[in-house]
């Protein structure tokens, strides 16, 4: 079967990405484009466009007589949804959800505020679909169901804020909560507690209460960051 060249570039990073976030290629290790082309069995263009992808997420940095270099950690897009992926994917997991959980306990919280005062009645009547959506795969270990719903309720949170610089967190939040759901750190079926919640969200949004809203988004966040001291503790 031929793959095409984008398929190739993509599999190339899927392999390569996720071994440069788990610290198999430390920071300031030098990768020879024709060595890897020819470990991953793809033509030098292949690897090159591979490299840019890379480069984009400020994961290495290409120097002329020197070859691809691996960039310090901190000097990597940590909020590129694909190196949050591999991040996840990691032996590092417990530490990169639990820093991911608590930026969403900084932005989530007032984001819901402020989207009792800005959402549209489409935004409400969406973030109460959502949720009910959640009730309905909450129970008989439908997690996967159970995400598609939860992703989209915090989007719509995000989104309804009415701020850009919030909004354009959707992908950040939809990564955390499908990492916890994929690496299974999440129960078998979700705390009843916290489908609850949802649902009050959603209706202090509809009523317009900030204050409300914001509080019981709060529970929602630390309540995860709870979770994760039990299905996920760091070492």
């Amino acid at each position: 079967m031929s793959t095409s060249g984008r398929g190739l570039h993509g599999h190339v990073l899927e392999r390569l990405g996720p071994s440069i976030t788990a610290g198999e290629y430390p920071p300031g290790s030098v990768l020879r484009t024709d060595e890897l082309a020819q470990r991953f069995e793809v033509s030098r263009s292949v690897m090159r466009e591979a490299v840019r992808v890379l480069e984009s997420m400020h994961l290495v940095e290409s120097r002329r007589r020197v070859g691809v270099t691996v960039r310090p950690t901190n000097e990597w897009n940590v909020y590129d949804p694909q190196v949050i992926r591999w991040r996840l994917a990691g032996a590092d997991r417990p530490r990169q959800l639990r820093s991911l959980t608590v930026l969403r306990c900084a932005v989530e919280p007032v984001a819901a505020g402020l989207a009792a005062k800005h959402a549209t009645a489409e935004q409400c009547a969406e973030l109460t679909e959502c949720a009910l959506g959640m009730v309905a795969h909450s129970r008989g270990h439908k997690l996967e169901g159970y995400l598609v719903h939860d992703i989209a309720f915090h989007r719509i949170v995000l989104n309804a804020s009415g701020n850009e610089m919030f909004a354009r967190l959707g992908d950040v939040v939809a990564e955390v909560l499908a990492g916890r759901t994929h690496h299974q750190v999440m129960f078998e079926d979700p705390d009843p507690a916290a489908v609850t919640l949802h649902v009050q969200v959603a209706e202090a949004v509809r009523a317009g209460d900030a204050g409300l809203a914001e509080s019981l988004t709060r529970e929602v966040v630390l309540g995860a960051l709870q979770e994760l001291d039990i299905l996920s503790p760091e070492g």
